[in-house]
C-alpha cells in the first residue's frame, strides 16, 4: 500500500550544516519527522555543495517517515557569490552594486537551468541576467552599458528631484515669512473716528 503524503515543506539550509536547532527544528519539530534523520541526512546529501545555501523539498508521510529533494541554489544567491558582494543593490537597476562578466552569468544559468523554465542555456542566461538587473548587478559584455546608461539617467532624475524639493522648501519658507510678516501689524480703526467721519 502506498504511503499518503501528509505534508510538503520548502526550506533553503546551507549545504552541510543543517543541525536540529532553529529554523530546521522549528519548522520540521511540529512535523512529527526525527529531525537528527533528518540533518544526519540533508548533510551528506549536500556536503559537495559546502558554502552554497541550498533549497530542499520534504515530503513528509502519514508514518512520519519522509523523502527530499534537494534544489539548485537561488538565483540571488549565486548572484551575490559571483560578484563578491553581501547585498543587492536597494534601488534595483537604477543603482549598479557590482558587475560580473558573461562566464559566471552562463555559469549560473548552467547551475539553475533544472530549476528554471528553460529549455537551453541561452534561455536561462536571459533568465538570470532579469534576476542580477533587479539586484543592481551588471554583466560586462551582456547588458553593462545599458544598466550604466540607466544609473545614470536615475542619477541625473534624483538630483533634479532634489534641486526641486529644495526650491519647494525656499518658496515655503518664503510664503510663510511673508504670512508672518503681514499678520502682525494690522492696524484697527478707532470707533470713535469713524463716528466723527459721518
Amino acid at each position: 500500500m502506498a504511503k499518503e503524503v501528509v505534508k510538503k515543506i520548502k526550506l533553503q539550509i546551507e549545504a552541510g550544516k543543517a543541525t536540529p536547532a532553529p529554523p530546521v527544528g522549528t519548522v520540521l519539530g511540529p512535523a512529527g519527522i526525527n529531525l537528527q534523520e533528518f540533518c544526519t541526512k540533508f548533510n551528506d546529501a549536500s556536503r559537495d555543495k559546502m558554502g552554497d545555501v541550498v533549497p530542499c523539498e520534504i515530503t513528509i508521510y502519514d508514518d512520519r517517515s519522509f523523502d527530499f529533494v534537494l534544489k539548485t541554489p537561488p538565483a540571488a544567491f549565486l548572484l551575490k557569490k559571483a560578484a563578491g558582494i553581501a547585498k543587492a543593490g536597494s534601488k534595483g537597476a537604477n543603482e549598479i552594486v557590482a558587475t560580473i562578466s558573461k562566464d559566471d552569468l552562463r555559469k549560473i544559468a548552467e547551475t539553475k537551468l533544472p530549476d528554471l523554465n528553460a529549455y537551453d542555456v541561452e534561455s536561462a542566461m536571459e533568465i538570470i541576467a532579469g534576476t542580477a538587473r533587479n539586484m543592481g548587478i551588471a554583466v560586462k559584455g551582456y547588458n553593462d552599458a545599458e544598466l550604466q546608461e540607466q544609473a545614470a539617467e536615475a542619477k541625473k532624475e534624483e538630483a533634479e528631484r532634489a534641486k526641486r524639493e529644495t526650491e519647494l522648501a525656499e518658496l515655503e519658507a518664503e510664503a510663510q515669512e511673508m504670512a508672518e510678516a503681514t499678520s502682525v501689524e494690522v492696524p484697527v480703526a478707532d470707533e470713535t473716528e469713524e463716528e466723527s467721519a459721518e
